[in-house]
């Protein structure tokens, strides 16, 4: 597990740059936070890390976007399921969860059984004096894009799985039954 102070929007994006450098084909990763925390903006960084066609934007309204890659390595799909109501319609996306690097945003509780290994990475901003770190009720990508306010944030990235043992990611015990459900569970 590592856990990081972001500044700044900048500086979440260099965090998803330096994320996508590490990705592969197969690679899962759950993104957490509430509206506006910079799950997009560190999605973006991603996919400049991977090397993927753009722009990376919220798929809010599309569900999932594919992004092949430029450099030959492994393609980017995006997904935002905050407006998916359970596993059974992410499954219907039929995304591509071996031949590329998958981020699903609003993940929480819809990948059980998807991967053996993800990476979970959970933002955290003040808001009104008090830090956040779950979903927020109300979803609006223009808040996504712009982070509402360039305050710092505290991003947790927890590994899950044999994919991640060795890296400073790694959870030493892993308590969860799938992506994001322990997590969902405390809150």
């Amino acid at each position: 597990m590592s856990t990081r102070i972001v500044p700044d929007a900048d500086a979440m994006e260099e965090l998803g740059r330096e994320l996508g450098r590490q990705l592969r084909a197969g690679d899962l990763v759950v993104l957490t936070g509430p509206l506006g925390a910079g799950k997009t903006t560190l999605t973006r960084g991603i996919g400049d890390g991977l090397g993927v066609r753009g722009p990376v934007q919220s798929p809010t309204f599309v569900l999932a976007r594919t992004h092949p890659s430029l450099a030959g390595g492994a393609p980017l799909v995006h997904v935002d399921a905050y407006r998916l109501s359970g596993a059974a319609e992410l499954e219907d996306l039929d995304l591509d969860f071996d031949h590329a690097a998958v981020v699903v945003e609003w993940g929480a509780g819809l990948l059980d059984g998807v991967s053996d290994s993800w990476l979970e990475v959970v933002i955290a901003r003040r808001r009104g004096g008090a830090a956040t770190d779950g979903d927020d009720a109300e979803h609006a990508s223009d808040a996504e894009e712009d982070l509402e306010s360039d305050e710092p944030r505290t991003v947790e990235l927890v590994g899950h799985g044999p994919r991640w043992a060795d890296t400073p990611y790694a959870t030493a015990v892993r308590l969860e039954a799938g992506p994001g459900s322990a997590r969902d569970a405390a809150n």
